[in-house]
């Protein structure tokens, strides 16, 4: 089992991310959840096109006494299970963050691959998971931050967060997100995060206006538009994070499936 935060400023895509890099590993066969660690605005819920679940995170941290069960729902067309926050303000009002670490800690060994979206910023709500955690995605978005200033952005947050991270033992790597065509000198951005920075640069995900229509109709756009470029760069990214995280893993996977398969067909 392998738990994975998704980090980064307001708007960069955190959350767009941590719903497509699930639906990823569910398509190829990790029992994967996605968990909505953003307490206070939390909107994961919405890129699966669940609007009011019953019971949700809020409700089991509030009532340690509910099975957690109750709270994880299967989304039938991607095969992701799904952890939601409550969007009403009566729940997110004092809740008691510290418990989100249980909430993982009893579930996570049910899944290959949990995958927590954070907050904005520095992540709070989801500190406690960090020590549960084994990586940590970065997300930019280097549109909002003009290529003269990136030194500034990236001591101001890419620093900050990696620090955060390896502060855990957790492995950071960066998604650079919202890229356009006009965009310039990516390759010197990745380069500086790299070489300067010292962290990967596993994913260039292109802008795209079909990423909040998906939204809009709470599919995320990895199976709305599984042929679009933008499906292609993230599923790109979902290949180098489960080669980092499964390695030889991976390959023997692959090589059981194989196997069974020749032996179903004999």
């Amino acid at each position: 089992m392998v738990v994975v935060v998704v980090t980064g400023r307001g708007g960069a895509g955190k959350t767009t991310l941590t719903s497509n890099l699930s639906v990823y590993f569910a398509k190829n066969k990790y029992r994967t959840l996605a968990v909505d660690g953003d307490l206070y605005l939390p909107k994961l819920s919405l890129h699966f096109g669940i609007d009011f679940p019953r019971y949700n995170l809020h409700s089991l941290l509030r009532d340690p006494a509910l099975k957690i069960e109750n709270a994880v729902y299967r989304h039938k067309k991607t095969g992701v299970y799904l952890i939601p926050g409550s969007t009403k303000l009566q729940d997110i009002i004092n809740v008691p963050a510290s418990r989100l670490k249980r909430v993982i800690n009893e579930v996570m060994d049910e899944f290959s691959v949990t995958i927590v979206d954070s907050p904005t910023g520095i992540p709070f709500d989801t500190l406690h998971i960090f020590e549960l955690a084994d990586y940590q995605i970065i997300v930019i978005e280097v549109e909002r931050s003009p290529i003269y200033s990136l030194e500034t952005m990236v001591k101001n947050e890419v620093v900050k967060l990696k620090t955060l991270g390896e502060a855990f033992g957790l492995n950071v790597a960066v998604v650079l997100n919202k890229v356009r065509e006009s965009s310039k000198d990516i390759d010197n951005v990745i380069e500086f995060l790299e070489e300067e920075v010292g962290v990967p640069v596993i994913g260039v995900i292109p802008f795209d206006n079909r990423v909040p229509h998906s939204v809009n109709i709470g599919m995320p756009i990895l199976k709305y538009k599984p042929r679009a470029s933008v499906s292609k760069r993230l599923k790109e990214c979902g290949e180098i994070l489960e080669e980092w995280m499964f390695g030889k893993a991976k390959i023997e996977k692959i090589v059981d499936e194989i196997i069974t398969e020749k032996l179903l067909n004999f």
